[in-house]
């Protein structure tokens, strides 16, 4: 398996606790991978509006839900707010809300902070990264797996230093060039991680042509602020810039935020992709004989958590067809 990330973990427990030896190869430990830099907020973005993806996300809600509160998990259930700036655009849910169902509540003009139109309060699972990736590797190594450190060029180059008879991909945006696959393109995200004043719900600001992304995610001691979602930029430095500008629009929302001490500053890349590539394909074995199975599962957009156990279900699921 390649990746190891939250699809990359999600995936091989999957398949480990079906009883197959399970190897990670990755060129990054989990607290390394774009997964680490997420807020994370259940809640579909960057990814295709089908009827897989709102089965995949119901599914992972599912088990957020009943990962919640339980110690050393990293899940929570908070509650706050999405909110939009133009008046125009609040007849209807945002479809980033639709799979919800239940439990949105419209907010008063009033109560919104500046700038903001409309607003919906609603409860959401919401995810420490570094302790929910700790969380899933441990789960992993318990279950018999095995992490590997260190950097593969092609999926050719990975299926030849192998005789396993499957190999799964979960490479993220660097599918782009692995696999290679043009259709990933990356949404380079920048946060800012501050000591929590303080904060106990989160908000959401959609962008639109004049604002960016803004969003606070309070965790257990600290809060991940944002953010960016730029097409194409792999620059993996934080820029002073942004960072500048999210603390600004953070603060905007809640004061508290203007003096918080700063922790660090991350970036990551959303693979997204126009629609998910969820799918096995035969491969030639390396010594050119015998059947052996590719699975794809990548391109999730900003949605990795939000999708992570369904579609690692569904990839497992492909998996079994060889047996």
């Amino acid at each position: 398996m390649i990746g190891a990330g939250v699809a990359g973990l999600s995936t091989a427990i999957c398949l480990a606790e079906a009883g197959l030896r399970v190897v990670i190869q990755a060129a990054e430990p989990p607290g390394q991978t774009t997964s680490a830099v997420a807020g994370a907020i259940w809640g579909p973005h960057l990814v295709e509006d089908s009827d897989r993806v709102t089965e995949w996300c119901a599914a992972t809600l599912g088990t957020l839900t009943g990962l919640a509160g339980q110690p050393g998990t990293g899940v929570h259930l908070a509650s706050g707010l999405m909110a939009i700036r133009s008046a125009g655009a609040a007849a209807g849910l945002p479809t980033e809300l639709a799979t919800l169902g239940d439990g949105i509540q419209p907010c008063a003009p009033a109560s919104l902070p500046a700038g903001f139109a409309a607003g919906w309060r609603y409860t959401a699972p919401v995810v420490s990264m570094p302790v929910y990736l700790d969380y899933l590797l441990g789960w992993f190594r318990r279950s018999g797996g095995e992490l590997r450190i260190g950097r593969v060029a092609s999926l050719a180059e990975a299926a030849a230093s192998t005789a396993a008879p499957v190999l799964v991909n979960c490479a993220g945006a660097a599918a782009h060039d692995l696999v290679p696959d043009p259709a990933v393109i990356p949404y380079r995200g920048q946060v800012v991680v501050a000591e929590n004043p303080g904060l106990t719900e989160f908000f959401i600001g959609q962008p639109d042509w004049e604002h960016e992304l803004v969003y606070v995610f309070p965790h257990d001691g600290r809060v991940v602020l944002g953010g960016t979602e730029v097409a194409g930029d792999w620059t993996a430095e934080p820029d002073p810039g942004t960072a500048g500008r999210i603390l600004r629009d953070c603060a905007a929302v809640d004061p508290r935020l203007a003096t918080a001490r700063i922790i660090e500053h991350r970036v990551g890349f959303r693979p997204a992709r126009s629609q998910i590539r969820l799918e096995a394909q035969d491969m030639v074995a390396a010594d050119g004989s015998g059947r052996r199975l590719l699975v794809h599962n990548y391109g999730h957009g900003g949605a990795g958590v939000t999708l992570s156990w369904g579609c690692a279900r569904a990839a497992a699921s492909l998996v079994a067809q060889l047996g």
